[in-house]
């Protein structure tokens, strides 16, 4: 069996790959790594120029090591095994968007320090309460969101009823699953 991939290690690769320098990268895409990184470890503070951090289609379970990260716009860690949204206080005020389909995540506590995220890409997770949906009001700037595949999408079942419930919910919504969120007047 493979041992697992550093990100020092792939972003080593990285870096011999592209030619970029890690301090210079504005983007860097590890994603899908053979053997696949299980863990955001600390080379990842070499990336203090990153504006996209992509992360998808490995084994991680936290996020971690962001605090060097201040021009990160966009972090995709999609198709991972992260359990919740621990570890991004460091780019709570910088990051716009998140993409964090197929996780494991069901409670959104932590999600209020994305003071500046504007998406959130969550689908095919774990969240079946609409008190945890509820907490994306924290998020001042929240415009477009994409929960489909979540356990509450099916207690919500009709796909009326549950747009009409998170577009009530979600009042600074504008985009939901896709689709445009039309409110009515009055």
């Amino acid at each position: 069996m493979n041992k697992a991939c550093t990100t020092k290690d792939a972003l080593a690769k990285w870096q011999e790959r592209t030619g970029i320098q890690l301090g210079e990268a504005t983007e860097v895409k590890l994603c899908g790594m053979n053997p696949p990184l299980e863990k955001m470890d600390n080379g990842l503070g070499q990336l203090t120029k990153c504006e996209k951090l992509s992360l998808s289609s490995n084994c991680i379970e936290k996020i971690a090591f962001l605090t060097n990260l201040r021009n990160l716009k966009i972090l995709s860690v999609g198709r991972n095994s992260i359990k919740s949204f621990a570890g991004l206080e460091a780019v709570g005020d910088v990051l716009e968007e998140l993409w964090i389909s197929y996780n494991n995540i069901e409670r959104m506590k932590g999600v209020n320090v994305l003071k500046k995220l504007r998406v959130l890409y969550m689908s095919n997770n774990l969240v079946k309460d609409m008190g945890e949906v509820s907490r994306l009001n924290d998020l001042p700037n929240l415009k477009e969101l994409v929960m489909v595949g979540n356990p509450i999408e099916e207690t919500l079942s009709a796909e009326d009823k549950w747009r009409d419930v998170v577009g009530k919910a979600l009042s600074k919504i504008a985009k939901l699953d896709g689709s445009v969120v039309l409110r009515r007047e009055g």
